[in-house]
């Protein structure tokens, strides 16, 4: 009997955090640039004596998804939306660099070149100033110039673009590094497309079935866990009449 309440409790509860990824990549269907969240669970044995019988299941391999996203043109020159697998380098809020694929864009009061969110968009020498009043421009390889009034458009310096190897790790923050923490060279073939956005990869329609899926499969669980109190509870009333 409970063989079945251990087996029931671990199904639920793994259910239970593939309802959590769900929802946040369905919240995230109209982000720019996210990388929906995947889960994967395996069977783990509980040490100790008398427990061979008890597994708990726990994640075990944790990513996301690597397609790109679709692609839609804006007309805004600080827009970009990097190619095959360029990340572009920002500075976490933690002071660290991260990488992102939200080529949304802007400059701050200070003149440095950030993200929507706010973080500092890191350029192969450190992050980037740009003259007040400048309009820019950037280029395929992430190379932006800037021209103020009539003058001639100068070059104030380039976009910090790195193709990893290997899958980066998401972090709390939404950004993404590298699995041993160190910073990416920049690859110099990395490509963006200017004036336009890489939206999210998350297919709602996709996300709404899997947690109807997982909300039938959490129902079972409990359905197991009552059905197993209500035999010991026979078992119960057997064993006091007897």
């Amino acid at each position: 009997m409970d063989r079945v309440i251990y087996l029931a409790m671990a199904g639920a509860k793994a259910t239970m955090q593939r309802q959590d990824v769900l929802a946040h990549n369905l919240a995230n269907a109209s982000t720019t640039g996210f990388r929906a969240e995947m889960t994967a669970f395996r069977a783990v044995p509980v040490l100790g004596d008398g427990a061979s019988t008890r597994v708990y299941a726990i994640e075990s391999t944790p990513g996301y998804n690597p397609e790109p996203g679709p692609v839609a043109a804006t007309g805004r020159n600080l827009d970009v939306a990097m190619k095959g697998n360029a990340w572009l380098a920002v500075q976490g809020a933690d002071g660290t660099e991260a990488y992102t694929r939200n080529g949304a864009l802007d400059v701050n009061a200070e003149g440095l070149l950030v993200t929507r969110t706010g973080q500092t968009v890191m350029g192969d020498g450190g992050p980037i100033t740009l003259p007040p009043q400048a309009q820019v421009l950037i280029g395929a390889d992430g190379t932006l110039s800037a021209t103020v009034g009539n003058g001639r458009p100068q070059g104030v310096g380039k976009l910090k673009l790195v193709t990893p190897d290997a899958p980066l790790q998401r972090g709390e923050d939404g950004l993404f590094r590298a699995a041993d923490g160190a910073d990416l060279a920049a690859d110099a073939t990395a490509r963006v497309q200017t004036e336009a956005l890489e939206g999210s990869n998350v297919s709602p329609v996709e996300s709404m079935v899997a947690m109807i899926s997982a909300a039938r499969q959490f129902e079972q669980q409990m359905k197991m866990l009552q059905t197993s109190q209500e035999r010991e509870q026979s078992a119960t009333r057997l064993l006091s009449n007897s």
